[in-house]
């Protein structure tokens, strides 16, 4: 097996792409639960 930056390189464009795909994913899971929690507020709370 031998190290060859050049593909190491190369599959920094996939490794970006998936970090960012998943920061997605987390942010679209954190908005739907903010936006859950607001509509099915408790009033008992208030």
């Amino acid at each position: 097996m031998e190290f060859n930056p050049s593909k190491f390189v190369d599959s920094l464009y996939y490794l970006g792409t998936g970090m960012v795909s998943i920061f997605i994913v987390i942010g679209v899971i954190i908005l739907m639960t903010m936006l859950i929690n607001k509509v099915f507020k408790d009033k008992k709370a208030e």
